[in-house]
């Protein structure tokens, strides 16, 4: 994520699509598609978060959301519609499901979540990969070997470092970072365990 966080808001109702970018325009940057088709033409790498209506005419919001997941873009998807959760939504590969009417409060939190995901995201690759040189190094050499390596103990420290400016707060209300903390928990050895 680069700049001002990008939102795609999709949905075949205009008046849906301006009352979502009123709500959303003063904390990020927004782009509107009315349409299938237009959210796929308009959406790159510069999108971070899709909030995707699932009942649209022509290209409906699954087709939609599976050719986005064809295309990696690594856009996260919050499907906002009026159809209730039923057993066919097993199959979609949405982050989050908001039914409609929502609030501006609903969607801001909705569009936060997606970004404190991405955030954590990308802290938690970069300690599984310091994790992994750690473990290959303490797989290969000695005791003395890894006190004597001054690159091993700048490596200690930048993983303690970036372990410990992960921020999880408020996590309870989001099944993903609570997931997320139990796979961290999981990677560090027992000592290391913060969360």
């Amino acid at each position: 994520m680069t700049g001002d966080p990008e939102v795609l808001i999709v949905d075949d109702k205009p008046d849906v699509v301006g009352t979502y970018r009123e709500q959303l325009d003063d904390t990020y940057t927004t782009q509107t598609a009315n349409s299938g088709q237009e959210a796929l033409e308009k959406l790159d790498t510069a999108v971070d978060v899709m909030l995707l209506d699932r009942r649209m005419p022509e290209m409906n919001g699954d087709e939609v959301l599976e050719r986005v997941r064809e295309r990696e873009l690594g856009c996260w998807v919050v499907m906002v519609t009026a159809v209730d959760p039923d057993m066919d939504m097993v199959t979609l590969d949405f982050d989050e499901y908001l039914v409609k009417p929502v609030s501006g409060a609903q969607l801001n939190d909705a569009v936060e979540r997606m970004l404190k995901r991405d955030r954590l995201d990308e802290q938690i690759q970069q300690i599984v990969e310091l994790g992994s040189k750690l473990a290959t190094l303490e797989a290969k050499l000695n005791y003395e070997q890894l006190q004597q390596s001054e690159r091993y103990t700048e490596l200690r420290e930048e993983f303690g470092q970036l372990r410990d400016s992960v921020e999880l707060t408020e996590r309870d209300d989001d099944p993903y970072l609570e997931a997320t903390v139990e796979n961290i928990d999981a990677l560090l050895p027992d000592g290391a365990k913060r969360f």
